[in-house]
């Protein structure tokens, strides 16, 4: 199980709400002041405040700049702010991503080389300080898994430096290109470059009954600057833990350059893990290669430690995972006493009804082995007086 982030954009997305969210989430107004505070910046401060929107209480961030600031930046120059700050590699490696992937949208939409894109809105200290900002938070939060679902863009024109343009903007399309999105929404628009870039790389965004179920810890909503009429300007972030699946799980894979001596240890370190039960078969792969099949019946809650297991002892790459439905008989260990000493015998019963019984094999096996005779002979002795004990 993992933490998860889970977003919402209500009203939409943008750096800025990505930020407000997370602070009144409850992230550290602290740490995050000193990731920003290694920025090769000039002056600006991060402000916070506490508003309304909808009747919903939020923060909104604002960057204050002091003093003059270039109106424009290339790539170049936004990745050599990022990679000249005090953020760690991941956040670093994060920023950068966020902003090549704008980069390569503008470059495109502008029929331009990706070296002569000039930022404009985005490339403003504001905007440097959001997508830094939002690698930070999820440096503080510990990398937790991203989760979003589709949002809507929003709709009519929006006035940018390039003149008026539809909503959503074309970058924010090509931003979002092989990412799921709902058309329409409110009139304005909902998901910035900056907001769109965050999700492209950042996050998953999928139909949020794909989501895996968890348990929510903190909870904050990051308002926007727009007013819309139709439904609150805010983004809900939500932060937890991933829930335990529940029920019952096969966890298998397929080998076929694994030694028997590996998938032996397996089977062996998946019933330790919590499997109920844990096999192997043969099989027949493409080309005619003959593999094995490695699986093991497992409960929800020791589903990802059996798959760790699998993944940790063998030769696989990957793993698959199905949830199982099983009919069980009723069942109970009854001890008998024979010639050979005491054994365990497992009953089976359906409506109270025994339908089998078997003697435990490692009873058998330790009474079989104190009195020098075959096993055989100690399971015969116990199924016999279980019987006549009726």
């Amino acid at each position: 199980m993992g933490k998860i982030l889970l977003l919402e954009p209500v009203g939409g997305i943008a750096g800025d709400m990505f930020v407000a969210a997370a602070l009144d989430m409850g992230v550290s107004r602290a740490a995050l002041d000193e990731a920003l505070g290694t920025l090769r910046l000039p002056g600006f401060r991060l402000v916070a405040t506490r508003a309304q929107a909808g009747g919903i209480a939020g923060t909104h961030v604002d960057v204050l700049v002091e003093g003059p600031a270039p109106a424009q930046r290339d790539l170049a120059g936004i990745l050599a702010v990022v990679d000249g700050s005090g953020l760690s590699p991941r956040a670093r490696a994060a920023a950068r991503a966020v902003f090549e992937r704008i980069g390569r949208a503008e470059a495109r939409v502008h029929g331009v080389p990706l070296e002569r894109v000039h930022f404009h809105e985005v490339g403003a200290v504001d905007s440097i300080v959001d997508v830094c900002a939002a690698a930070a938070v999820l440096e503080i939060l510990g990398w937790p898994r991203v989760l979003c679902a589709p949002p809507e863009l929003g709709q009519g024109f929006v006035n940018t430096a390039h003149g008026r343009l539809p909503v959503p903007p074309p970058a924010v399309v090509e931003i979002l290109k092989g990412i799921p999105v709902r058309p329409g929404g409110p009139q304005g628009e909902a998901v910035t470059p900056t907001g769109a870039a965050i999700l492209a790389v950042l996050a998953e965004v999928a139909d949020p009954s794909t989501f895996p179920p968890f348990s929510a810890t903190m909870v904050g909503y990051g308002l926007g600057t727009a007013r819309w009429s139709d439904r609150p300007n805010v983004l809900r972030m939500t932060s937890g833990d991933e829930a335990a699946p529940a029920g019952l799980w096969v966890v298998e894979t397929n080998l076929d350059d694994c030694p028997g001596q590996l998938v032996a240890r397996a089977i062996e370190a998946a019933l330790a893990a919590g499997a109920k039960d844990a096999w192997a078969a043969p099989l027949t792969m493409k080309k005619g290669r003959p593999g094995i099949l490695l699986g093991a019946l497992v409960p929800g809650e020791r589903r990802d430690a059996v798959a760790r297991v699998f993944l940790d002892e063998t030769t696989t790459l990957g793993v698959r995972l199905h949830p199982v439905e099983r009919i069980e008989l009723e069942r109970e260990l009854v001890k008998v006493n024979t010639a050979y000493g005491e054994v365990r015998v497992k009953v089976a019963r359906r409506g109270g009804v025994a339908v089998g019984a078997h003697p435990e094999y490692e009873d058998c096996l330790a009474r079989a082995s104190a009195h020098g005779v075959p096993v055989r002979e100690v399971m015969a002795a116990a199924l016999t007086a279980f019987r006549t004990a009726g």
